[in-house]
């Protein structure tokens, strides 16, 4: 056996069925599926019981403990010699376990990660979110596309690939937490583990998966203000961990608010000379020269933002949708980066 995949799974069903009739389409067949339920209210064997005799699959139901240890469980269970982490939220196309194969062969290495899209049947949010996660002109660029922002790539859980053997001499992944709410920076603290042992770890760019990531804006502000949050606790165990790159959600919150500030300052001094002192016109101009000035700056990226979605989504809809998901991928990354900076604990 090669490879192992495992799945760590939380009141997903739905999403682990898709997962599985993806993974029953691959074109090379040399792996085994480990799925283990984390505890779920809402189970998913039934599910896997429909793939039983499709894929080689193995199911475990354990008590909850999150994501990484589960992973960790599956591991254990794991007989391939690389084990390959997916998200139950994930979707592979045929020829994702191929293009891993392939890449081995070309260039062995110890561990790998590969990029993520949006599949054509996501909603529009989702859509718009996948962008802002994938877009160089947000930070996409040091996520995991073929021009990087970071010299080194950083594998995220959603798609990992690592030897197995690599895996337990690490010691999987952490039980400490680097957020308020979550364990988001686990993934960052194991991949920064890869390079600390010596180990090698690259992009597979063309190993590829559809991943669904968050459904709405408020979940998705929760999720990328907890990665900032994360970062600085991360940059706390590892100073390697915080980059220059990193910062960038920060200053431009920091840009933002500097903004709203001056088109504040500029509507006062508009208001100011229309009611108070209408004979004395410099307030009123200087007022609006100012306040036009903040916007000009956040009107052409949101422009620059919502053409360059609809170009690669090919929609409108999902261009305009990506101006707000693009702002919250950012302002929320800088919020958690600045408060986590300035509270100076672990979460």
């Amino acid at each position: 056996m090669k490879y192992s995949i495992i799945v760590p799974v939380f009141n997903r069903p739905d999403e682990v069925d898709e997962l599985l009739e993806s993974l029953s389409s691959q074109t090379l067949k040399d792996f085994e599926v480990v799925i283990v339920e984390d505890g779920s209210q809402i189970p998913c064997k039934d599910v896997c019981d429909k793939y039983a005799n499709i894929l080689d699959l193995h199911y475990y139901f354990k008590e909850n403990s999150g994501p990484g240890q589960s992973r960790n469980y599956g591991v254990e269970r794991a007989q391939g010699e690389y084990v390959i982490i997916l998200d139950s939220d994930a979707v592979t196309p045929p020829g994702f376990m191929q293009a891993i194969d392939d890449e081995l062969k070309r260039q062995p290495t110890d561990a790998w990660g590969g990029p993520d899209a949006a599949h054509e049947s996501f909603s529009d949010i989702q859509k718009a979110i996948s962008y802002a996660m994938t877009s160089f002109f947000t930070t996409g660029g040091i996520r995991g596309g073929k021009k990087q922002l970071d010299k080194k790539f950083y594998p995220r859980s959603f798609n990992l690939g690592v030897r197995r053997e690599v895996y337990q001499q690490l010691g999987g992944f952490t039980t400490e937490r680097f957020s308020k709410m979550s364990l988001y920076g686990e993934d960052i603290d194991f991949s920064l583990r890869i390079y600390k042992n010596g180990y090698s770890c690259r992009l597979f760019p063309e190993a590829w998966l559809w991943h669904k990531r968050r459904t709405d804006f408020r979940k998705f502000w929760r999720q990328v203000y907890n990665s900032g949050y994360a970062r600085i606790n991360l940059w706390r165990k590892y100073p390697e961990a915080l980059k220059p790159v990193h910062a960038l959600p920060a200053v431009f919150t920091i840009g933002v608010i500097f903004l709203f500030l001056c088109w504040l300052v500029g509507e006062g001094l508009f208001n100011f000379g229309v009611w108070l002192r209408p004979e004395e016109h410099w307030y009123q101009q200087v007022g609006l020269w100012l306040s036009c000035l903040a916007l000009i700056p956040l009107i052409l990226y949101s422009a620059l933002i919502f053409i360059d979605s609809t170009i690669r989504n090919k929609s409108v809809m999902v261009g305009l949708k990506s101006i707000p998901a693009a702002f919250i991928q950012l302002i929320g990354y800088g919020v958690g980066f600045l408060e986590s900076l300035f509270t100076k604990k672990h979460g």
